[in-house]
């Protein structure tokens, strides 16, 4: 005898609501495998060279792009700079000036990044700190450009990187809302994901506040991502139950080495591992739908129960509570349908531990 269940609304329908941008021949979204992206930034050393195999480890690695940073020491900064406290703690004390000028790499330099990329078969990202580089990556044609926490109040830079008409992944280290809602005016139009940051080298995971996550997607109706500067997996495992779509993670050969990002980034063989480890996560998320799956088909067969005879009875006897049980395996009638016959006369004797069923109800 079938029995009508009422559903919540929203469960027959696929819940495919997560906002999205492409890039590339990628789908941005919380729904799509997250896009990695090895953060090389200055942890080159100045060396192109070493920018090349970092390259080439990043790709081994699982990561969708590399990114680094294109500047013009003298157009990025006043002579006057001062270092942030875990710069001078990582490269000693010196001008900021100094310290920049050591890790910039020319344009030409990048061009051929670019295309070791292309031949790697890995996307190319560079965050441009002044107009003339800015214009030299978008003349490159990236996939998207990432913009650093540092610019997000710089608008007429942003007004700039929006008439590329690239799609554009936005740092909020250091921002309020309200910064963050300045700035997508600046790029109204444009495809935009915004990233949870920290900006902090190394972070602590208890700074990260990553419920933001589902927060920022809500509040602007942008997908979301996380760039996170903190030592270990778990921040960003956390971050993509919470539906982050874009993942930046800060990429070394060597965590010791000198240099002011290498304590706050993952050596080749931590990255792969976290890579894999995103992709486990990705795999068990599903689509939020919740219903029985084809394996659990004998686990129920054999864990569920059926109603059966708590004791021999007579045609006619009406069936009370006391007069029925449930008993595995799974192959009668199931206990939530117990209602349906109780009240009801036998239409015939039966005996302890024999399954019910319909024929044995008179009326059922």
């Amino acid at each position: 005898m079938p029995v009508r269940v009422l559903l919540p609304a929203r469960a027959s329908h696929k819940l495919n609501t997560h906002p999205a941008i492409q890039i590339g021949n990628r789908r941005l979204s919380a729904d799509h495998p997250a896009y990695v992206i090895a953060e090389i930034g200055v942890n080159h050393q100045g060396s192109v060279e070493m920018a090349h195999r970092m390259v080439d480890e990043a790709h081994a690695a699982g990561a969708d792009a590399v990114k680094f940073q294109t500047f013009l020491t003298d157009e990025l900064l006043l002579a006057s700079a001062t270092q942030a406290a875990y710069q001078r703690a990582a490269v000693g004390e010196r001008s900021q000036a100094d310290m920049v000028r050591a890790l910039e790499l020319s344009f030409a330099d990048f061009a051929a990044l670019h295309a070791h990329c292309a031949e790697a078969g890995i996307d190319f990202l560079s965050t441009a700190f002044d107009p003339a580089s800015l214009d030299f990556v978008i003349g490159l044609g990236p996939a998207c450009l990432k913009w650093p926490s540092g610019e997000i109040t710089n608008w007429p830079m942003l007004r700039r990187a929006a008439a590329s008409g690239l799609p554009i992944l936005l740092s909020t280290g250091m921002a309020s809302m309200g910064e963050i809602a300045g700035a997508l005016e600046q790029v109204a139009g444009s495809p935009m994901c915004i990233l949870q940051c920290v900006s902090n080298y190394p972070a602590r995971i208890e700074d990260q506040n990553l419920r933001t996550l589902p927060a920022l997607a809500a509040a602007f109706g942008r997908p979301v991502g996380f760039s996170d500067h903190t030592n270990g997996p778990f921040a960003a495992i956390a971050a993509r139950a919470l539906g982050m779509c874009v993942l930046e993670k800060h990429f070394t050969l060597d965590r010791t080495l000198p240099g002011p990002d290498h304590a706050a980034s993952c050596e080749p063989a931590e990255f792969a591992a976290l890579v894999q480890a995103l992709r486990q996560v990705e795999a068990g998320l599903g689509d939020g739908i919740k219903r029985p799956l084809p394996v659990e088909e004998d686990v129920k067969a054999v864990a569920r129960k059926s109603i059966v005879f708590a004791r021999d009875l007579p045609a006619g006897h009406v069936l009370g509570p006391a007069d029925l049980a449930a008993k595995r395996p799974a192959s009668g009638i199931a206990p939530d349908r117990i209602d349906m016959v109780l009240g009801l006369p036998l239409a015939r004797g039966v005996v302890r531990n024999a399954m019910l069923c319909w024929a044995d109800v008179a009326g059922a």
